[in-house]
């Protein structure tokens, strides 16, 4: 989202009775959602309503106007955006063009992702313990370039690497709220996710 302020936006609506300008408010976020191809965070949404509105009061209420239509509020980390709902995924697929939006990742990319993903912050030297192999610079680099990891914290001695973390792209790609979501790992084990034996790099 933009940052820049608009400095015609009435924040404040004092001239509307409480429960309109509350109402008012709650629109002005459904839009923003709407309209942010990412999560927006607390302070861009804090923008758009009146100073020391609760956010987290104005997203509860949108979430339950929100029930019974095909999209459905998700908070992503510390962000919200708007999601359709699970059970209209079928629907979608047979009728919308959504392949530009899929993640196209190989088995092995996904399981080099789940292993960041619970091992963060990890090197490519930590992959490559996890793997028994060296992870390429380009697997890497297809990860980052769909904003699924990032950059994370060199390791404690001098001249080690740069670690690797997953991003809130990465959770709201995988419709969790935060990294607790994560399925365990005998869920994993039980989607043939949970280790690299029998794949190969693609």
């Amino acid at each position: 989202m933009g940052r820049r302020e608009d400095t015609e936006l009435d924040r404040e609506l004092a001239v509307l009775p409480p429960e309109l300008r509350w109402r008012e408010w709650m629109r002005r976020i459904e839009a923003v959602l709407f309209a942010s191809s990412a999560p927006v965070a607390r302070e861009d949404l804090a923008r758009v309503v009146g100073q020391g509105a609760s956010i987290d009061l104005l997203i509860e209420d949108l979430a339950v106007d929100l029930e019974g239509r095909p999209y459905e509020v998700a908070q992503v980390g510390k962000a919200w955006m708007l999601r359709t709902r699970a059970a209209y995924a079928p629907a979608i697929r047979a009728a919308a063009d959504v392949d530009s939006q899929a993640l196209n990742l190989s088995d092995y990319d996904l399981a080099v992702l789940a292993a960041i993903a619970y091992h963060q912050p990890v090197s490519r030297d930590g992959l490559k313990d996890i793997f028994g192999k060296e992870i390429s610079r380009d697997l890497i680099g297809r990860l980052a370039e769909r904003d699924l990891i990032g950059t994370g914290p060199r390791e404690p001695r001098r001249g080690a690497p740069y670690t690797f973390v997953t991003t809130e792209a990465f959770l709201a790609a995988f419709g969790m709220e935060s990294l607790r979501d994560l399925p365990d790992p005998e869920q994993l084990d039980d989607a043939g996710l949970a280790g690299p034996s029998g794949a190969t790099e693609g």
